[in-house]
């Protein structure tokens, strides 16, 4: 191994991003700069690299092209729409602190019948099963048949939070889509489509620090 054009004769040595390393003649690259792609997750894909059960992952299913990255957060199974993938731990850790501030947005299409006024209720937060969950909006888009859609938005982003929440006032979500993570939105994103985030746009919502 050479430093600068000198050989290493201890491996007790502090390095740079200044410096130049040599490895049996070639350079060692650089650290890859931290991107982030928005990917349609379509249901019945679970968000890991390797499930134990044998059923079909998210990974399995991005284009051979992209590099190996991981999710900002999780969607279960069943649920769709936007999930973060990024090749940087660092960022995907800090983008899913609540303490962040960015809010999750979803629309969820649930069995039932309910009331505006019972849903305005979550926005003191609800404690389900022994667990406490923070403050969620929530506004009844259309109802009136078996079914009502719901436009939930909250910023922790608990496990199954939305589902877990709505059953607790006796409805059962049979659709559930994240149309949106903080300023990341769905938009128009095919179902299985990935797309990345322009570099400019990071900076812009990130800052400079945040990209490595």
């Amino acid at each position: 191994m050479k430093l600068n054009g000198k050989v290493l004769d201890t491996p007790a040595v502090k390095v740079t991003a200044a410096d130049k390393v040599l490895v049996d003649g070639r350079p060692v690259g650089a650290a890859e700069p931290t991107r982030l792609w928005r990917y349609h997750k379509p249901a019945g894909l679970v968000t890991t690299h390797r499930d134990p059960a044998g059923r079909p992952t998210v990974f399995e299913h991005l284009p051979k092209s992209m590099p190996r990255v991981i999710s900002v957060g999780r969607l279960d199974l069943a649920s769709e729409g936007l999930l973060l993938l990024t090749n940087d731990g660092e960022l995907a850790r800090r983008l899913e602190l609540p303490s962040n501030g960015w809010i999750r947005r979803y629309r969820a299409r649930a069995f039932g019948r309910v009331e505006q006024g019972e849903l305005d209720k979550l926005r003191e937060g609800v404690t389900v099963d022994g667990v406490r969950y923070g403050p969620i909006e929530a506004k009844l888009e259309r109802g009136g048949g078996a079914n009502a859609w719901i436009a939930v938005s909250l910023s922790e982003g608990k496990n199954r939070e939305v589902r877990r929440v709505l059953d607790a006032l006796g409805l059962k979500v049979n659709r559930l889509i994240r149309v949106s993570y903080g300023p990341f939105q769905l938009g128009a994103l095919e179902p299985g489509a990935v797309e990345e985030v322009p570099r400019k746009m990071l900076k812009e919502q990130l800052g400079k620090d945040a990209l490595g």
